[in-house]
């Protein structure tokens, strides 16, 4: 018989506390790989370890973009005009009568208002000289609410002149103030009769916009020469607000930024009530069919930045002085052509766009495409 095996030669090696060590039993055994592989056997994980170690790594190279900083704002020499008190009440007083003539263009700012707002002590207007653009009253010195004082030399006979602004047709919106004159008529005890006429005397309206910077995008109010973002954010009814939209570009390709809407409430509130909406049907500029105002996109001269003009205005209801505008911006690949729904077009005798493609307006009288909500807007107050 042949040699027997010993059985401890056969089972696994114990650690000293009697434990199996897989290390100890793979030392027993010669491997046929050579010398190397012992060292295999002894070290499996630290073979592993030292090919991590000697892989090649790659550099990072990318870096987060670096934004440049916003240059500072240069100080602006700028003042806010007051308009001039307007002479446009005559009064001519009779002996037992009173007329008096008021100009359509009440303010003196081009904009005529109409017979409808105007009263004298509630009497309506009773004539109109469509040449002169005159609107006229004529009644009793006793009718129209006329109040008698009397002095020691003079008989005064005091009317309300009234106005009091209707909103545009459609619209929650006016561009004139409310506004009362006083008219009266001097009467002298000796039976010298004379008359004097007086100016209306109104406090404007000034209503306020603001512009705020969120994300890349940004909503201006500039000056007149585009140059400089306004100081002020105080407008007389009738006056041109200039507003600028941008997109900042930064590492992007080329952008072209458009107004999909916007909408004036009296707070912050984008959907509170009233709310005139002045930009819509994706970059429609109603305002100028709506009021018959001078609203108007400016010729785009960058890609990036497109600018406007709106008319100031006044919601006729509300104890509010400022009017907050929300805008819906977006931007696109400055390389692709405008379409319906991405466009800005005004209205001046028909439907023109600011980038010269006016076949894009065509649907600014029916419907571009579905209205998005202001649930997320690039714009601010």
């Amino acid at each position: 018989m042949g040699p027997k095996s010993d059985p401890a030669s056969r089972s696994p090696a114990l650690s000293p506390l009697g434990l199996w060590n897989p290390l100890q039993v793979a030392s027993q055994f010669q491997s046929p790989l050579g010398p190397d592989s012992k060292s295999l056997a002894q070290e499996p994980f630290g073979l592993q370890e030292k090919q991590l170690l000697e892989l090649p790594v790659k550099p990072l190279d990318w870096r987060y973009p670096i934004v440049p900083e916003a240059q500072s704002e240069l100080a602006v020499d700028f003042q806010l005009m007051r308009p001039v008190t307007p002479s446009s009440v005559a009064v001519q007083c009779g002996e037992n009568r009173v007329l008096v003539e008021v100009q359509q263009d009440f303010f003196s700012n081009g904009q005529l208002i109409e017979q409808t707002g105007l009263s004298l002590g509630g009497c309506p207007v009773v004539g109109q000289d469509p040449g002169s653009r005159v609107l006229i009253f004529e009644y009793e010195l006793q009718d129209c609410n006329s109040v008698l004082m009397m002095n020691e030399d003079e008989l005064v006979y005091t009317f309300s002149l009234t106005y009091t602004p209707e909103a545009f047709a459609g619209t929650p919106i006016t561009r004139a103030d409310g506004a009362i004159v006083g008219v009266q008529c001097h009467y002298q005890r000796l039976q010298n009769v004379s008359s004097d006429a007086l100016r209306p005397t109104w406090v404007p309206y000034a209503s306020t916009e603001a512009g705020e910077e969120v994300l890349l995008f940004s909503l201006k109010i500039m000056m007149d020469d585009w140059a400089y973002q306004r100081p002020s954010y105080s407008y007389f009814l009738g006056g041109v607000i200039n507003i600028e939209a941008s997109v900042k570009q930064y590492n992007h390709v080329p952008l072209r930024v458009f107004v999909d809407r916007c909408v004036a409430t009296q707070v912050p509130d984008v959907n509170s009530l009233p709310r005139y909406s002045f930009i819509e049907n994706h970059g429609c500029f109603v305002d100028a069919k709506t009021t018959a105002s001078s609203s108007r996109f400016m010729p785009r001269s960058q890609v990036d930045k497109i600018q406007f003009q709106l008319e100031a205005f006044m919601f006729q209801e509300g104890n509010s002085p400022s009017i907050y505008i929300t805008c819906t911006l977006k931007a696109t690949l400055a390389s692709a052509p405008s379409d319906a729904q991405r466009k800005s077009c005004s209205f001046a005798n028909g439907w023109l766009a600011a980038d010269g493609n006016n076949q894009v307006c065509g649907c600014c009288d029916s419907t571009c495409g579905p209205d998005g909500e202001f649930a997320a807007p690039y714009g601010g107050w």
